[in-house]
């Protein structure tokens, strides 16, 4: 098993990340090394904080979890410096920009979900309870009906005799 240097390796990292975002595949045909070490270096660099997206060169279709690194990393930086970033990682303020709105707004949907989520448990709840309640009545009219059928059998029984089969 080969030993690769540091430096080889960060160097090998850099292609993965914007703007050259060579996929894992192209990365190992191109410098022979498995798709499986490079699989850990990413994992490893991401773990460091490393931005490397995971299956596409494209921006737009990185995942959330990438997004919000790149929202997070450059919430503090100026104008000027987030244009160097952009430059430097191939993206554009405005693509930036819209990931920090679609952060800060699914907050927003959280808390909204989690309200349409309440009032539908507490209507589900009061859904349930009015079925129990309708199916202890229908239960109980059930009961009284058959000890009714019950008593007039015997009663029948008592004035005709017993039901003959036959007949």
């Amino acid at each position: 098993m080969p030993h690769y240097s540091p430096e080889r390796k960060e160097a090998i990292l850099q292609k993965m990340a914007p703007p050259h975002s060579l996929t894992v595949a192209e990365l190992a045909n191109q410098e022979g090394i498995s798709t499986a070490t490079l699989y850990n270096w990413r994992k490893a660099a991401r773990e460091r904080g490393a931005v490397l997206p995971s299956n596409s060169a494209h921006p737009d279709k990185w995942s959330s979890e990438e997004k919000f690194r790149i929202v997070l990393e450059t919430t503090p930086m100026t104008e000027a410096e987030i244009s160097e970033y952009c430059r430097k990682h191939g993206l554009y303020p405005e693509q930036i920009e819209a990931w920090k709105t679609a952060c800060m707004g699914a907050n927003a949907q959280s808390d909204e979900q989690a309200k349409r989520d309440r009032k539908a448990a507490a209507a589900e709840k009061k859904r349930i309870k009015k079925l129990e309640s309708e199916l202890r009545r229908k239960k109980k009219a059930l009961t009284a009906e058959t000890a009714a059928l019950l008593t007039l059998s015997k009663k029948a029984e008592a004035i005709w005799g017993p039901k003959d089969e036959d007949e």
